[in-house]
């Protein structure tokens, strides 16, 4: 007769819990850094927002309006500084009201799968890149500009081009524009302050010159022959106001006291040695505005790369590699095509009139029509208003692309 067996001791529950696979943990892991990387990248209030958006739009963008304001007078310019603010303005918010009605939409590309399908997921993904992509390579130009100008021109402009982007790609490394908007701050302030330096310069030449501030040859007509959710809006707000008066001030002022003699970049039109000073304070505008434009770009690719996979909350090891082989692949293209195409400056206007005309004003009236438009456009007396204002404001825009791209083109 066998002998009986000894009975098995139960399994008590809490060890049962702790009795799982190795898939179970790995599957556990990839929620955790899913759920890590998702609220890393939700950590950007309005205030960190607005920063964000003043710097990228701002830059030096602001001192080369001068030398527009010569082309289209002082009067138009000012008029336009302020009534296309308050229309960007206006757009933003359709933007941000779209968002919130779709609430994937995560950038433009995907506005353009709501617009038009997956052609339009695919186009505008396409313009965005393409625009982000000149807009930093033109940042390592303008850092090789001002590098050269404190260095008296002594070494050669291709070494502080390459030096350029070098420092463009190691800002371009934090992924979060949480950390982005902390050096949004030391951006701001290397703005304000390099237009007050060079608004003080050229006052201060224009006081000095023989003539005297009243005999600058400005003008208030244009040249002969040229053609022309709550968190949100409160950003939209202030950087919108903060960018028309930056805009307006350094524009109208600079113009004003350096006349039609006014260089692109207005820096250059104050004198040798109040310019070097001036670059030097600018130096933070020209590296972290032009990084974080690739950081919206790459955020977008990177998104799109690793749609279905954890890497693209860059929060493992291989997630910061693919991350860091992105950022150094699309900043040394953006150098290399700012460096090898000799229209490039043409190319750049010519892109921007196309392409941020259309993210920035009519695109956003389109939207509004297709996705927020409730019954017929003309149909509600009370809504009437807004849909004559998104009508203008298709019109008023699709018009000031073309007028711009003819300029561009003739010169």
């Amino acid at each position: 007769m066998a002998a009986p067996t000894a009975a098995q001791p139960a399994k008590s529950p809490s060890s049962q819990s702790y009795d799982t696979s190795d898939e179970d943990l790995a599957h556990d892991r990839l929620e955790k850094i899913a759920v890590a990387g998702n609220a890393h990248f939700h950590r950007l209030g309005w205030k960190r927002l607005a920063v964000v958006t003043i710097v990228e739009a701002v830059a030096l963008g602001a001192l080369s309006l001068p030398s527009a304001y010569h082309t289209l007078g002082m009067l138009p310019g000012v008029f336009l500084s302020i009534a296309l603010g308050l229309v960007s303005i206006f757009t933003s918010y359709i933007v941000g009201q779209v968002k919130l009605k779709v609430l994937e939409t995560a950038n433009y590309a995907d506005a353009g799968r709501l617009l038009l399908g997956r052609f339009g997921y695919e186009l505008f993904g396409l313009a965005l890149v393409l625009e982000l992509v000149m807009v930093v390579g033109s940042h390592a130009l303008t850092g090789s500009i001002a590098l050269s100008t404190l260095d008296g021109g002594r070494v050669c402009s291709i070494v502080f081009s390459a030096v350029s982007a070098i420092v463009l790609l190691v800002l371009a490394i934090p992924p979060s524009f949480a950390e982005v908007a902390i050096l949004g701050y030391v951006d701001f302030g290397s703005i304000v302050a390099a237009v007050a330096i060079t608004v003080m310069a050229t006052g201060i030449q224009a006081s000095d010159s023989s003539k005297g501030p009243g005999d600058v040859d400005w003008s208030a007509w244009p040249q002969q022959d040229v053609t022309f959710s709550r968190a949100f809006v409160a950003s939209m707000w202030a950087s919108g106001f903060t960018q028309i008066i930056i805009y307006t001030l350094t524009g109208a002022l600079c113009y004003a006291f350096v006349g039609s003699s006014v260089q692109s970049l207005a820096l250059l039109s104050a004198g040798p040695t109040i310019s070097k000073v001036a670059f030097g304070v600018a130096l933070p505008v020209i590296f972290i505005s032009g990084s974080i434009n690739s950081t919206v770009a790459l955020r977008y690719l990177h998104g799109r790369i690793f749609k279905n996979s954890v890497l693209r909350y860059i929060k493992t090891p291989m997630g910061w590699a693919t991350w860091i082989a992105l950022v150094t692949v699309f900043t040394i293209a953006a150098w290399v095509i700012a460096e090898v195409i000799p229209i490039f400056s043409d190319l750049l206007s010519l892109a921007s009139a196309l392409f941020v005309s259309g993210f920035s004003f009519w695109i956003p009236a389109i939207m509004w029509f297709k996705l927020l438009c409730r019954g017929s456009w003309y149909f509600h007396q009370r809504r009437k208003h807004r849909r004559l204002h998104h009508w203008g404001g298709d019109s008023r825009c699709r018009n000031l692309c073309y007028h711009r791209r003819y300029y561009q083109g003739n010169e």
